[in-house]
């Protein structure tokens, strides 16, 4: 004859949740993925860890390094165009930023001098609408400059700049589109005046 043991309320309870935890915990194919995503992530950190100080060892072999300021061949330089307009002031701003050449008022005492024979905007039409109405206008801003030495030799001869730029018109948002329009410009002078920079930093002395 067999006896039953009595089962009490708390063996119950340890029942159920020992029951409620198997059915909880990942099994077969699912604990095999929940391992190998455990496993994975450590590896992925340093997979990306790795690739950057690769790009970074990368970068600094081939020589390559951010462009900034750039050296000028001479110590000073005098600049035609009155410090109180924004091209003047701009030039005076990049130039003093090279560390190795000043800006001088007087002509007589400078090494070279940089010349502004033109800065010129300009406005066209692209296209127009079925209505016969301007759609789309063509900005142009040429800049003409010449570099020469203190015995008026040409260390750059008359060179000239162009940049262009597009933009949309819409004719009821007139007040919108003319600040486009000045920021377009300025963008364009700011490009113009990159470039003759580095124009003069090509640009060797004579000796």
């Amino acid at each position: 004859m067999s006896v039953r043991t009595p089962i009490t309320a708390a063996g119950r309870a340890g029942m159920r949740a020992s029951r409620s935890s198997a059915d909880n915990a990942p099994s077969g194919p699912r604990a095999a993925e929940a391992a190998a995503d455990g496993l994975a992530a450590p590896s992925r950190r340093r997979l990306l860890l790795a690739g950057g100080g690769l790009a970074t060892l990368l970068v600094s072999g081939c020589g390559f390094h951010l462009r900034g300021p750039q050296a000028l061949d001479f110590a000073t330089v005098h600049v035609n165009t009155p410090a109180q307009t924004e091209l003047g002031a701009q030039l005076r701003r990049l130039i003093g930023t090279t560390g190795t050449t000043t800006v001088v008022e007087d002509a007589a005492q400078a090494e070279a001098r940089l010349q502004i024979l033109s800065n010129s905007r300009g406005r066209e039409i692209l296209s127009l609408t079925g209505a016969g109405k301007v759609r789309e206008y063509q900005l142009t801003q040429s800049l003409r400059f010449q570099l020469l030495d203190k015995t008026g030799a040409p260390l750059i001869a008359p060179t000239s700049l162009t940049a262009r730029r597009e933009y949309t018109f819409d004719d009821s948002q007139v007040l919108g589109k003319e600040q486009e329009e000045n920021l377009l410009y300025r963008d364009m002078q700011n490009d113009l005046v990159q470039q003759l920079m580095r124009r003069l930093a090509a640009a060797n002395r004579s000796s």
